[in-house]
């Protein structure tokens, strides 16, 4: 069954004439403590970090290290819309103008701090995301050493994966999350402990041979495929390469090569990458590539088109920040979500995967 959850709607009141007075009159602002990232500093602060994230970044693109990351001590101004800026009033209240319902899920598999699900807006409606993280269970994945502890693939690749799950469903898609982590949730730390309870979808283990593990995603995949015949259906898998410590390398992706759709899906996230190295990183080019991959077990197996995500190289420094850091975690998920929009709003090519 898909993650079960249940409805919540909230009625806001803006208080209109104040909040314009405080925006037009001076702009909030924070000091970033040690240890504070984009994520928490708004938090902290009130604000919804993953409806005022790219606002944040526009606003203080200038005061930003490697135009994700904070400097301790800076002052960073903070979108105006936070939460003190709206009244929760009773659901009778319906007669002022100001009344606006939002429509919020929650999914207990995202944890207790990041659960609710505030619906942004319909344009995923109808569509259909598997979303796969790589490895699980007894295989880890990819491994390394980050300050003497110990980091795996499987943890990072899983966090990017719940939190782009989390950007889908705020548009309305159905999402399917495949390798499942009932205790884990979306993290906010750095070093994510490293577990072996993951299960696939229904509750299944998962097994140790590297054979038997891909096919039971297969076959869960292609199952649900029958079951939704006829819809918008997508794949996407995310994982995180291990090369040479010395070896940085852009997030880079694959499809299958008879896939058009596939294609058409890897070169959509592919291009919104560029477009958001462009932006916020335009001293650097971005040297991601999309190309054709079919020999992949999970490429060649599946019936959905699919994007094949390769996220980093686990062992290398440059790569870790971008691996390591919860915001820049949410970064990716977030840009990955806005590939997939672009590449559902262009609609499909025929009817081939």
């Amino acid at each position: 069954m898909i993650l079960s959850f249940f409805n919540k709607c909230v009625l806001i009141f803006f208080v209109c004439i104040a909040f314009q007075g405080l925006a037009q009159d001076s702009l909030a602002t924070a000091t970033a403590e040690k240890g504070d990232g984009i994520l928490s500093l708004l938090r902290k602060h009130g604000v919804n970090p993953y409806e005022a994230y790219d606002d944040f970044i526009a606003m203080n693109m200038d005061n930003l290290r490697d135009s994700v990351h904070l400097y301790e001590g800076r002052v960073y101004r903070i979108p105006a819309v936070t939460l003190d800026s709206v009244v929760i009033v009773d659901a009778i209240e319906k007669k002022s103008t100001e009344i606006k319902n939002i429509e919020s899920k929650e999914y207990s598999i995202f944890g207790d701090k990041h659960n609710d699900v505030l619906i942004k807006s319909k344009k995923l409606e109808g569509a259909v995301y598997y979303l796969v993280s790589g490895h699980g269970g007894p295989d880890p994945g990819a491994m390394a050493v980050y300050k003497n502890k110990s980091i795996a693939e499987d943890e990072y690749a899983y966090d990017i994966t719940l939190r782009l799950a989390k950007e889908l469903l705020a548009h309305s898609a159905t999402v399917y999350i495949i390798i499942q982590d009932l205790n884990d949730g979306i993290r906010d730390e750095r070093i994510l402990e490293i577990d072996h309870d993951e299960v696939a979808y229904g509750g299944k283990d998962i097994p140790l041979n590297q054979t038997a593990r891909l096919k039971q995603r297969v076959d869960i995949i292609n199952d649900l495929h029958r079951k939704n015949r006829g819809k918008y259906q997508r794949l996407i898998v995310t994982h995180i390469d291990s090369r040479s410590k010395g070896q940085n390398i852009d997030v880079f992706f694959y499809h299958h090569e008879k896939s058009k759709n596939g294609k058409k899906l890897a070169e959509s996230v592919h291009k919104t990458f560029g477009k958001k190295y462009k932006k916020y990183q335009p001293n650097r080019n971005y040297t991601g590539t999309f190309r054709d991959r079919t020999g992949l077990y999970l490429v060649k197996k599946t019936h959905p088109a699919m994007a094949y995500i390769e996220i980093g190289n686990i062992k290398n420094k440059k790569d870790q920040k971008r691996i390591l850091e919860p915001d820049n975690r949410q970064a990716l998920a977030k840009w990955i979500s806005e590939g997939v929009l672009l590449d559902f709003e262009g609609g499909e090519i025929g009817r081939i995967r």
